[in-house]
């Protein structure tokens, strides 16, 4: 453990629209922050991608900029933690420190024939059994499978044990402890979770499913604990802050967002609203494996204690179908209006909205869906569609839900939420409507960083225990439903039916 005594502790939260530096205190109030966004890539329909090259220069350039704006100085900080998007994948030469291509991000679907293969071969058990999660286009193993299969010189440079892969964490931490000059490649064991390439009861990368998708071992990074008091690793004083910072915490973002949450017991929950939704609840110890559409994920690892574990239902699309609205249909200016505009109907006119614009997600798991609006009539305006919007976000949200009662066994009574879209107090007030629980939001919505900042100053002893973050949350606003059972029950089973709809548009194996 390092002797730093600085009077506060960062975070690097890499997400899949921007990246941002915050600075906390020991109460777990925001001090400051910076944040820039990146280029969204989309080369053709279903592909996305990100270039890690602008990644890491936006992450350098929000670590000045806040320090500056802050007027702090690298020694005020005591630790460093990493939160990141989770699924993406970066291949990279270990000698240039170029990536090779760019980073296909989890949004991505091109990979879908590689998915169905998989199932189609036999392997989608073994998957699920080891890994604890479904072969699909979101996880990591896929994409590099591609890249080695699609890239001119990747899988000869892999084979020479000069492509490295890392998920953007991993990326992130090579980079700015060296790169090419002794860069740290490692990972946490969330982020290795969720490529398909780990065991989840080892918490080693597994022979037999790198074996499935052609992987060399010597391209993965070594999985270490979510709060490492040896430290991953520490900048270089040449670095954005011009000294050397410790980077002592590692967390995949909805997994950061739990330690956020401080969801740190069984049975504890939380949704983010991201890009897309992510429902997370602790099961503690026990790797408790679905049978009804969700992912067995490592929920943290704090030092050298055991595993803890979670249940998680991802949605692929509920804030990015706000930016839809926003960038393709043009019917708002800002995501902010989307809110308004929806306020000034009272529903949405029999109109529902699948935003399956990759596929669904949990619990459905169907890489052959595509986005539809259905109920039209004459009579729908755009204030129909956007409330629509934000309904689907909702009823995404309860389809996970009732998955997770089904494999847990647990009700649960209030939901804590976070992420850019609890801003929005009418789709807070739908969420509440459509669970039938109630929904409280945190006085720190944006949580994915504090919990990255948790691990990290748990690892130094800036914070000494899970308590003192404990006593750190407080609620800033909580909501109860108004409408009765008959009305949530209807509402819901006209959403499954506007689900059906989007089912088997695309044919996966012709493509």
């Amino acid at each position: 453990m390092i002797t730093r005594m600085g009077d506060f502790v960062a975070a690097i939260d890499q997400g899949t629209t921007s990246t941002r530096f915050m600075v906390f205190d020991h109460a777990g109030k925001e001090i400051g922050k910076h944040q820039v966004e990146h280029e969204q890539i989309l080369p053709r329909s279903g592909w996305v991608e990100h270039d890690p090259v602008e990644i890491i220069e936006r992450t350098r350039e929000v670590i000045g900029a806040t320090l500056d704006k802050l007027h702090l100085a690298a020694s005020d900080l005591e630790a460093v933690g990493i939160a990141n998007q989770r699924e993406t994948a970066v291949v990279w030469n270990k000698r240039t420190g170029r990536p090779y291509t760019n980073a296909i991000v989890w949004q991505d679907t091109r990979t879908d024939r590689i998915a169905a293969a998989l199932d189609r071969d036999g392997h989608g058990d073994v998957i699920r059994q080891k890994a604890g999660i479904p072969p699909a286009t979101y996880f990591s193993a896929g994409k590099v499978q591609w890249i080695l299969d699609n890239v001119d010189g990747v899988r000869a440079a892999a084979e020479k044990g000069d492509a490295l892969f890392g998920t953007v964490d991993s990326w992130i931490l090579w980079s700015l402890t060296g790169g090419p000059d002794g860069g740290v490649h490692a990972t946490d064991v969330t982020n290795a979770s969720r490529t398909m390439l780990m065991d989840l009861v080892t918490l080693d990368w597994d022979d037999e499913l790198l074996g499935f998708f052609g992987i060399p071992r010597t391209m993965l990074p070594r999985i270490r604990s979510s709060s490492e008091p040896d430290l991953f690793g520490t900048t270089r004083a040449d670095g954005p802050a011009g000294a050397e910072l410790p980077l002592a915490g590692i967390l995949g973002d909805q997994q950061a967002a739990m330690v956020g949450q401080v969801c740190l017991q069984r049975g504890e929950a939380k949704n983010t609203y991201g890009t897309g939704n992510f429902l997370l609840m602790n099961t503690g110890t026990d790797l408790v494996r679905s049978e009804n559409g969700l992912l067995s994920t490592v929920c943290y690892r704090f030092g050298d204690d055991d595993p803890v574990y979670a249940l998680e239902g991802s949605i692929a699309v509920t804030g990015s179908a706000v930016q839809w609205l926003r960038d393709q249909l043009k019917i708002i200016d800002d995501a902010a209006d989307s809110e308004t505009l929806a306020a000034s109907v009272e529903d949405s006119g029999g109109v529902y909205f699948v935003p399956a614009f990759s596929g669904l997600f949990a619990p459905y798991w169907r890489s052959d869906a595509r986005g539809a609006i259905v109920g039209l009539s004459r009579f729908n305006t755009g204030a129909h569609i956007a409330r629509a919007t934000l309904e689907a976000i909702c009823y995404q949200s309860k389809d996970v839900a009732d998955a997770m009662e089904k494999d847990s066994g647990v009700h649960l009574d209030v939901l804590k939420v976070d992420g850019g879209i609890t801003a929005n107090e009418l789709c807070m007030q739908i969420q509440a409507d459509v669970l039938g629980v109630q929904v409280s939001r945190p006085q720190v919505p944006e949580t994915t960083a504090l919990g990255a900042a948790y691990a990290a100053g748990l690892a130094t002893g800036f914070w000494k225990d899970t308590d003192e973050l404990r006593a750190n949350w407080h609620e800033d606003k909580r909501w109860t439903p108004r409408i009765d059972d008959q009305a949530r029950a209807g509402g819901h089973a006209n959403w499954r039916k506007a689900v059906e709809r989007t089912l088997g548009w695309v044919d996966v194996d012709s493509r």
